[in-house]
């Protein structure tokens, strides 16, 4: 997307839009980001189709076919299986398994993900005015720390990385690792923003009581985010950036 286009964009976006978007940026003394989207497509060189059929396979070959619902089977999605795991056998020796096998999943696809389009500057430059920054992700933080530093990005988010573990219970839409990032920065929710891309995002910070930004890179996003309630929403990161350079 250009300069040229964005700018387009913005001007004959509402302007409602506009302004809750400007207001958003400017408050936010705190940025919560999502991971896996905001910050990066984490399995754009390996499937998370792939790594949620394996994970099926796998319980099935121990026998386990009927713990999951047709629906879980085909959801395509790793934490659905992992969640729906949990919910039957809750901190069993399985559960501590199947999450170990995602961790390792997620690792792999660390070296082939793709930054998202203006997230590093995006990052860097919110650091640079004196926003602090945390990921608040239902990924591992082994792999955000990987990956921020495969990045050189550590530094804008250390120690502030908070994922999942072993409490699969806390996952988002729970705002558990939200509220951990603002507890442990000292921030009130109103002061903070949290940037992501699924409904259970935004579920999650409606709960923590913190602004949301959702980033939707499609039509199919945008949808499944404003079924949810999110209002601000943007489809690249960029006027986001233009908006914080211009308010620096």
């Amino acid at each position: 997307m250009t300069s040229d286009t964005t700018q387009t964009e913005l001007a004959t976006e509402d302007d409602s839009v506009i302004d809750d978007l400007r207001e958003a940026v400017a408050r936010a003394r705190v940025v919560l980001w999502d991971f896996d989207g905001p910050i990066c497509a984490l399995f754009a060189g390996h499937s998370a189709q792939r790594v949620a059929i394996d994970l099926v396979e796998w319980l099935e070959g121990r026998g386990l076919h009927g713990l999951l619902t047709e629906e879980e089977r085909e959801s395509l999605d790793p934490h659905v299986v992992l969640r729906a795991v949990d919910r039957r056998h809750p901190g069993s020796d399985l559960v501590d398994e199947l999450e170990k096998r995602l961790t390792q999943e997620e690792l792999r696809a660390t070296s082939l993900a793709m930054p998202t389009p203006y997230a590093d500057p995006l990052i860097r430059t919110w650091a640079a005015v004196g926003s602090r920054l945390a990921v608040a992700t239902n990924n591992s933080p082994l792999v955000v720390r990987e990956y921020l530093a495969s990045r050189g990005l550590t530094a804008c988010f250390t120690p502030h990385i908070y994922g999942r573990t072993q409490e699969l219970s806390h996952l988002k839409p729970h705002p558990h690792c939200l509220n951990q990032a603002l507890n442990a920065m000292g921030a009130a929710p109103a002061s903070a923003l949290m940037i992501g891309d699924t409904p259970s995002d935004y579920l999650a910070a409606r709960e923590a009581g913190v602004p949301f930004l959702g980033y939707a890179r499609n039509e199919p996003k945008e949808k499944l985010l404003r079924d949810a309630g999110a209002e601000v929403i943007v489809g690249s990161l960029e006027p986001v950036l233009k908006l914080l350079r211009g308010q620096a």
